[in-house]
């Protein structure tokens, strides 16, 4: 299929030049840290985030602990799907990288030979940050900021066009609304069976210490954190 964009009048083109024109005025340092940001960084970071929210969930040890961890499961899950739906994507626009078209831009990380659109990166953190707002809306939405930020940082190391992002965006919160449902109708008892295992039940639900109140039986507790924290799935 033909390339999206080739002639630098265009808006995407533009806006490449714009933001990854930032790399040529900033330090050394800080374009190897962007770098590293944009490659690993960020992902260890959702990866962390995603554990972080799990120790929360399991930590309350209240009755929806269940359908919380089935959420979280479902995140990676999402991000996994969405990157295989993405192949014959990418495969069927054979869009090149922009520096393949394109001179002038100041590439940050070298040996990318694969098609552009729609980027990886941007597709993972997207479809994660979307799974983690389903099972938890403060921690969804700071996802959701990680996965902003890495579509900044794969335009800024100038190996995607802005609209690749946009397409990984797009395809990940897809993957991640649409199906989940489905994923919830099958991971909600798989989890309820989980915490009902004496030797894995620790997975889904804290198991408290002789003489420690849960933290769901404290009057009006749990009815607080679901307001103020809780989104789930239906």
């Amino acid at each position: 299929m033909a390339v999206l964009a080739e002639s630098g009048s265009n808006p995407d083109v533009d806006l490449l030049y714009d933001i990854n024109g930032l790399a040529k005025d900033a330090p050394h340092w800080f374009d190897r840290a962007m770098e590293f940001v944009g490659e690993y960084g960020l992902l260890l970071a959702m990866v962390l985030l995603v554990l972080w929210c799990w120790w929360s969930v399991r930590r309350r040890a209240d009755k929806d602990a269940a359908s919380s961890v089935a959420a979280l499961v479902w995140a990676p899950l999402a991000a996994g799907i969405a990157i295989l739906v993405n192949v014959p994507i990418r495969g069927f626009v054979e869009r090149p990288r922009p520096f393949v078209d394109h001179q002038g831009l100041d590439v940050l990380v070298s040996g990318k030979s694969d098609f552009s659109f729609v980027s990886d990166h941007a597709t993972i953190t997207m479809a994660l940050g979307v799974g983690l707002f389903v099972a938890n809306r403060r921690f969804g939405i700071a996802g959701i900021g990680l996965a902003l930020l890495e579509g900044f940082c794969r335009v800024y190391m100038g190996v995607h066009y802005p609209t690749d992002v946009v397409g990984g965006f797009a395809l990940g919160t897809a993957v991640a609304l649409l199906l989940s449902p489905l994923a919830m109708a099958l991971l909600t008892p798989l989890m309820k069976a989980v915490e009902r295992s004496r030797r894995a039940g620790w997975i889904v639900r804290r198991r408290p210490a002789p003489g420690e109140q849960p933290d769901a039986l404290v009057p009006g507790a749990r009815q607080a954190l679901e307001s103020e924290e809780r989104d789930l799935a239906a």
